[in-house]
């Protein structure tokens, strides 16, 4: 008698399919998130950015958790697009402060809308209700407080 192929009790673990749904939902974004020129981390800054400005690029790195050389990279895609400004910190002159352009906040308003529409298909297939209690349940199983 053979043993059972490995497939079927991976794919009915909880972990393995809740990877196989947060790649799709990334991959949806992220062809989405192209179309406006932008990669998953400049929206994550972008929007960090929005929330936050203006904040002094270490504390932006740790809200977002980007390792400061990455984070370098992606804040100076944004400023050569004209996406955010960094200016010295007004409480430590020794720190930069970044805060979003009109543009910048123009372009994160365009990808906000693309990520919703993504993640509108990525949860297509459940109902209103459905949607609500499976981001209730996301919620209480990742940890965060919502």
């Amino acid at each position: 008698m053979a043993a059972e192929a490995p497939l079927p009790t991976i794919r009915s673990l909880p972990s393995w399919l809740l990877g196989r749904a947060a790649a799709r939902g990334r991959a949806l974004v992220a062809d989405a998130l192209a179309v406006e020129g932008l990669r998953m981390w400049h929206h994550v800054v972008l929007s960090a950015v929005r929330d936050l400005q203006p904040v002094a690029q270490a504390d932006l790195g740790r809200s977002v958790g980007l390792d400061p050389k990455d984070l370098v990279g992606v804040l100076n895609d944004l400023q050569t697009a004209g996406h955010v400004v960094r200016t010295p910190d007004p409480r430590d002159r020794r720190k930069n402060a970044v805060s979003l352009t009109d543009e910048g906040a123009r372009l994160l308003a365009r990808c906000e809308k693309a990520a919703r529409a993504a993640n509108d298909a990525l949860l297509a297939p459940l109902s209103a209700a459905e949607r609500d209690q499976f981001m209730g349940l996301l919620i209480r199983i990742s940890g965060t407080d919502g």
